[in-house]
């Protein structure tokens, strides 16, 4: 098996673990704690995320990306590793210092301060997790192994431990202490790769890419991370359980697509090293054929069985995640694009400042229609808000990546899949409105989609699609002489 199909199979382990893995347990906690309780700790990790995109800054792109170039030389691998980890350290320390000072200051963060004091060691082993030193490396097999153990070890906790509703703070401190272990464990199992030392340390060469892409990411999370922390302060914590729990499905999809998108980017940009721009435009193409393809469906079967789905997911008192959810699905399509033109395109022609500036679109938008719709709509308004955000960010980058390569929006693969998906539409609104058992009614919808959708493939002929069925669609990017290639 190649090392692309190795890496994309491994990642995308990984990453549906990352989601799959809170969704065994969360329908159980919702349950026991309660949407108040839920929203509190979605709450504080929100204000937690936030100073850890501070202290992370740009590392986790630059760090794989430059350790790639020197994993066959320890020396230099070494003094790789040492030079981004030590800005790593500078900045944890500084967003420390800022997340103390933010719980002295700020009377809600007070109130909720035994959760914070968890969600400060969330901040500070976080940055020892150095996945970006094992990604660079490409070890995706020995990520995967210690993070599914890992998650096993927390669901069996949590079905133990978690049994009242008071239990809200042991729920997310055992949320924390996963970060704990695999970041010890990574800490350890580093002594294999690389030798720290002070020798052959760098600062200022990797400074700006770090602070840059840093900068990117702080403002892309004014319209999402910024949601829930303004919805917290805005609307209180049962409004950010409704919009967490909406969200819940959305993320698991969009992780399926961002394990795709992160392993194509080292080919892509090679791609673009030795020239290839119409290759390089081709396997945009299929991309773009792969996302409609799997988010359309999807989506619509989302939006119309989005109460089934709260209610299996989070059980009773959480309607008011129904409206929520239904305005979020679509985000697979939107953001499953932006993925596609940024990380697969604009990323290896390197327009750093391209990005950048979708960014600060994103950032302006969310920040004015968080201050606008918030207070008045809640979790509703959150809900439009990123919504809306994502929009701008994708016509921002969907002009930019055709200034580059003159590429333009797939209006027509899009309306094909639209169109061609509106029969499902039609009979799955049918079956939950005459069908009044609602967990029968989502049985026989899934049933429905997956045989339509297979039978779409032989009404339908799609030479991109019945390839990817018959062999499989990460083989669509092996390279035919360099199975080596990362």
């Amino acid at each position: 098996m190649s090392s692309i199909k190795k890496n994309f199979l491994y990642s995308g382990f990984l990453t549906t673990a990352n989601y799959i893995f809170p969704l065994l347990t969360y329908p159980y906690v919702s349950r026991v704690l309660g949407v108040t309780n839920i929203g509190a700790c979605n709450f504080v990790d929100s204000i937690i995320h936030y100073f850890i995109i501070v202290s992370m800054m740009g590392v986790s792109i630059v760090g794989i990306r430059e350790v790639a170039a020197c994993k066959n030389d320890k020396i230099k691998l070494s003094g790789v590793f040492g030079s981004l980890f030590l800005l790593n350290t500078i900045t944890t320390c500084i967003a420390l210092v800022a997340l103390i000072i933010a719980v002295l200051s700020v009377e809600q963060l007070r109130e909720h301060w035994h959760l914070m004091a968890v969600g400060a060691l969330k901040l500070v082993t976080n940055y020892m997790l150095i996945e970006w030193l094992y990604k660079g490396l490409e070890q995706f097999k020995f990520i995967t192994i210690r993070t599914i153990a890992v998650k096993i070890a927390y669901v069996v906790s949590v079905f133990i431990l978690v049994r009242e509703q008071d239990d809200y703070v042991m729920y997310y401190f055992l949320t924390v202490l996963m970060i704990v272990i695999n970041a010890l464990i990574n800490i350890l199992y580093s002594r294999n790769y690389i030798t720290l030392s002070t020798k052959g340390l760098n600062l200022r060469l990797y400074l700006k890419p770090f602070l840059a892409l840093g900068v990117y990411g702080i403002l892309t999370s004014m319209y999402t991370t910024f949601n829930v922390a303004y919805l917290g302060f805005a609307a209180g914590e049962t409004e950010v359980g409704y919009y967490s729990t909406a969200s819940k499905l959305f993320h698991i999809f969009i992780a399926l697509f961002t394990a795709f998108t992160g392993v194509m980017l080292p080919r892509m940009s090679s791609l673009l090293s030795e020239g290839k721009v119409d290759e390089f435009k081709k396997y945009l193409s299929k991309s773009e054929e792969i996302l409609f393809f799997i988010s359309v469906p999807i989506v619509i079967i989302a939006i119309i069985y989005a109460p089934t789905i709260i209610r299996i997911v989070a059980g009773e008192g959480y309607e008011g995640a129904v409206l929520p959810m239904r305005i979020i699905m679509p985000l697979i399509m939107i953001i499953g694009y932006e993925q596609i033109i940024i990380i697969q395109g604009l990323m290896p022609l390197k327009q750093d400042k391209a990005i950048l500036r979708n960014s600060i679109a994103g950032a302006l938008v969310g920040i004015i229609l968080n201050i606008a719709l918030v207070s008045s709509f809640k979790s509703v308004g959150s809900s439009i808000v990123w919504i809306v955000s994502e929009i701008v960010v994708l016509i921002s980058a969907q002009y930019y990546i055709g200034r580059c390569i003159d590429t333009k929006f797939p209006w027509k693969r899009l309306g094909k899949h639209i169109g061609v998906n509106l029969p499902l539409a039609g009979l799955a609104y049918c079956l939950y409105v005459y069908i009044d058992n609602l967990w029968i009614s989502a049985l026989i919808a899934c049933v429905l989609f997956l045989c339509y959708e297979i039978a779409l493939q032989y009404i339908v002929p799609n030479e991109e699609i019945a390839k990817l069925i018959k062999v499989g669609f990460v083989r669509n990017f092996e390279r035919k002489k360099d199975d080596n290639l990362p």
